[in-house]
């Protein structure tokens, strides 16, 4: 009897570890790929590898509740990347984009520096910056003109 509920409990367990797989592969194609327009490249189990803004972004399970997200010396929720883009009109465009792709978007903001920002965030709760301004040595690697 111990030997077949133990049987069980592994079969039970295995059923959750597929369907826990099928979640995250659906989780990552909901959010990253369909939402954000990322291309996955690699997956398994407890990682992933993404590739979106030019970069490769290493996905890793965590335990839950957990986030990308801290907390500043004020007590602020802050977030951990900020995208640059290529000026107003291309963060008005991403901004409006998110929001028709139902992405859970802050509102465009002037912070007191050059250009205006948004945030957004993931499904976890991971909270990212836009920002309307590429860096100099960006604009200048990649010939971008003023």
């Amino acid at each position: 009897m111990i030997k077949l509920f133990s049987k069980w409990i592994l079969l039970i367990y295995r059923k959750i570890w597929v369907y826990e797989a099928f979640l995250i592969k659906l989780y990552f194609k909901a959010t990253y790929v369909n939402k954000l327009g990322a291309e996955l490249s690699y997956k398994d189990e407890d990682k992933a590898i993404l590739n979106f803004a030019n970069q490769s972004f290493f996905l890793v399970k965590s335990q839950a509740n957990q986030s990308l997200n801290f907390y500043d010396f004020c007590g602020e929720e802050r977030f951990s990347l900020t995208f640059e883009v290529n000026g107003l009109n291309a963060l008005e465009s991403i901004h409006s984009d998110f929001i028709k792709k139902e992405i859970k978007v802050g509102e465009i903001e002037n912070r007191g520096h050059t250009g205006k920002n948004f945030v957004f965030y993931d499904l976890d709760g991971n909270k990212f910056d836009v920002w309307s301004e590429l860096s100099p040595i960006f604009k200048q690697k990649y010939l971008i003109s003023q």
